[in-house]
């Protein structure tokens, strides 16, 4: 995968499975994306991580973990969480998506599942606890399953399925899991509406309310969870989504479709951010279109 197509909210819109297998499994090249790393995101379904070259520092809400080769990460149902690596050890990883209705039977879903989605934001994998060991083994296995697809694959899937929530569930009840920030909320609601009103003037406190908070304690939540301020994150998402619209728009057009009140302030914020200049940008994206027509 090279881009997360996201709405307003953030949900990541990406059909990663099939109505009638509710499961899948992909590779992400973290700088192969269109961003150079993963923007934060969340969806409906479960996610588990498994890091095959490099090591990444993964962000989960408003908590940051380094995972390296041969490691995982488990991810909960609607949690806020990105990637970024290091140019020096560059990071792939596998991602096994499963909708958590297809985990469990409807009869043992509530006593088995349900009260896991909202119990910890993510759990590390590692091999050094038996639990968690098991696993990245299942996590394997599931992989190589719907690698080969041999008949009936289907029903050896749901049993390492089965196994692997076995496995989680003594993990959470060894309360290994980090607590879930209550600030998770107010942080998507703020996030989503910059995402709606990037093309508009935006001031902080039109961001606070949004969250439901003053302006201080706006700030503190983005310097906390983001590492950065209310601001400049509406100029860095700027500049994300003008990425789309220079394939299609000249500079200026595209400096005043994304926010931005002058083509020279745009110019010398796309540089800051991604190393040259947008029409230098502009025209590698259509020389590399012309390579791989």
């Amino acid at each position: 995968m090279t881009d997360f197509q996201l709405n307003a909210q953030l949900q990541e819109l990406t059909k990663h499975h099939t109505v009638t297998l509710p499961v899948a499994c992909y590779e992400t090249t973290i700088q192969a994306n269109v961003h150079g790393y993963i923007p934060l995101h969340w969806h409906e379904e479960l996610q588990w991580i498994v890091v095959l070259q490099g090591e990444a520092q993964f962000q989960v809400n408003e908590e940051y973990m380094t995972v390296s080769k041969g490691e995982g990460l488990f991810i909960n149902q609607a949690q806020l969480h990105g990637a970024k690596d290091d140019a020096k050890n560059p990071c792939i990883y596998r991602c096994l998506n499963v909708s958590p209705l297809f985990i469990m039977s409807n009869e043992l879903y509530a006593a088995y599942v349900q009260p896991y989605l909202q119990a910890n934001s993510y759990m590390r994998l590692t091999k050094s606890t038996s639990w968690s060991n098991q696993v990245l083994s299942h996590l394997q296995a599931i992989y190589t399953l719907l690698e080969t697809k041999h008949p009936l694959f289907e029903f050896d899937l749901t049993i390492h399925l089965t196994q692997l929530w076995k496995e989680m569930i003594i993990g959470f009840q060894q309360g290994i899991a980090l607590r879930q920030p209550i600030q998770n909320e107010r942080m998507k609601q703020m996030l989503q509406w910059i995402h709606t009103h990037y093309a508009e003037t935006i001031i902080l406190e039109n961001i606070a309310q949004a969250g439901q908070l003053s302006r201080s304690e706006c700030c503190r939540y983005f310097k906390r969870i983001l590492h950065t301020t209310p601001l400049q994150y509406v100029t860095d998402y700027r500049i994300r989504k003008s990425l789309t619209y220079l394939q299609h728009y000249n500079v200026t057009e595209v400096a005043y479709e994304v926010g931005f009140n002058s083509t020279s302030y745009y110019i010398e914020k796309f540089k800051e951010r991604m190393g040259q200049t947008p029409l230098a940008y502009k025209k590698s994206i259509a020389s590399k279109d012309e390579m791989e027509a």
